[in-house]
């Protein structure tokens, strides 16, 4: 057991410090964009442009954990380490594959892994969309008269 929980925190480790990469790479040309309008389109394809690249992050995040499972031989082939990360890493779970008994204790860390990096990409929208606005709620909420 010691071994596949000491793989299951180096995977955590290099899952964490591939989403603080893909995050700072992320963040680079929003701030140099500096939106400090807040129409529709521009705002959308920044969003749109956000989206796609926190899916692509997290893509890579389970091939790094697929290509674990394909590398201990835990899973049939390729494909099946993907599609088991894939579902394991996005608390999805359908069951239709499991890991070996030596090697159940990963799966549980990759969905709490992929809850928390989630997490960390719902926290990045949220930051980007409240710098978006806040300065319009703001200037809105000081024009309205005192109650």
């Amino acid at each position: 057991m010691f071994p596949e929980l000491t793989a299951s925190f180096f995977l955590l480790a290099v899952t964490v410090m591939v989403h603080a990469l893909g995050l700072s790479a992320i963040l680079t040309p929003i701030r140099r964009a500096a939106l400090t309008e807040a129409r529709f389109w521009p705002v959308t394809r920044v969003l749109v442009r956000i989206a796609w690249s926190l899916v692509v992050l997290h893509l890579i995040e389970i091939a790094v954990w697929a290509l674990f499972y394909w590398w201990q031989q835990c899973l049939p082939d390729l494909e099946s380490s993907f599609y088991f990360s894939g579902v394991t890493y996005t608390t999805v779970g359908y069951g239709d594959l499991v890991l070996p008994k030596g090697w159940r204790l990963l799966g549980a860390v990759e969905g709490l892994t992929g809850i928390l990096m989630c997490g960390l990409s719902t926290g990045l929208f949220f930051a980007v969309v409240s710098s978006i606005y806040s300065p319009r709620i703001e200037a809105f909420v000081d024009r309205r008269p005192p109650d």
